[in-house]
């Protein structure tokens, strides 16, 4: 349990720094002898502490963005319904050959984040249709919903691609809109899935004080070894679930 809330402290900080958070929380999971999809919605249901403490942290972020947020966040929650049906509704089976793939995927998007946001940030025109953001946000909802991993890297690639704006602004957005995501997939996995509580409650402990000191720990800490590191790590982890 102690590793647990260990993990979570990792998890909220990595998110932070990296919007990671699944590459650190879901390892721990497995190493604590959960199966992949008891591990997977046992995450899911402890990332809610992720998105009460990413709220708190940034209020001031937020602030005037009220409607914008609001849309994005109904968007998101119908894509990450859609992802905890499709975990539900497919076989174990499939989860287990899909998660090494979508752990690579989300660190490699994690290693490739700076160039993204960069092409992103180019690319962003002044104003843009809803219509085609709200497609993408929906859809990095069911991924969301489904696994999570590299979720807020690509959400925030999507948003900033749709509007020029400080980036801390646009990452806090970002953790409203995958946290919709997240939460309504955990209502879904709470009543529905082999949650292991008291893993989930272990986790979400560290995940809310790293999550909310998150912020303050990237001021001080030199951020991409960090998350190299991070990324370097999920790879292995997917090289060693694969080969499982």
């Amino acid at each position: 349990m102690a590793l647990l809330v260990a993990a979570g402290l990792g998890s909220g900080l990595a998110g932070s720094i990296g919007g990671l958070a699944s590459l650190v929380s879901y390892p721990a999971l497995l190493a604590f002898g959960l199966p992949p999809v008891v591990a997977n919605v046992t995450n899911t249901v402890a990332m809610f502490s992720t998105t009460v403490g990413t709220a708190a942290g940034s209020r001031q972020e937020l602030r005037g963005h009220g409607r914008r947020v609001a849309k994005l966040v109904a968007v998101a929650a119908v894509g990450g319904t859609a992802g905890a049906w499709l975990l539900l509704a497919t076989p174990a089976k499939a989860f287990e050959l899909a998660a090494p793939l979508l752990i690579a995927f989300g660190s490699v998007l994690l290693l490739a984040r700076d160039p993204l946001r960069r092409l992103a940030d180019a690319r962003a025109p002044k104003t843009a249709s809803f219509l085609p953001l709200a497609v993408a946000v929906a859809l990095v909802g069911v991924y969301g919903g489904y696994f999570g991993a590299a979720s807020g890297v690509i959400m925030l690639a999507v948003l900033c691609a749709s509007v020029t704006e400080p980036l801390p602004v646009t990452n806090a957005v970002k953790n409203m809109a995958t946290g919709a995501a997240n939460i309504t997939a955990a209502v879904a996995y709470a009543f529905l899935a082999p949650v292991h509580w008291l893993a989930a409650g272990a986790l979400s402990c560290g995940c809310l004080v790293g999550s909310w000191l998150g912020p303050k720990v990237v001021r001080r800490l030199p951020e991409r070894p960090l998350r190299f590191a991070i990324a370097v790590a999920g790879l292995g982890l997917a090289v060693s679930l694969w080969m499982a």
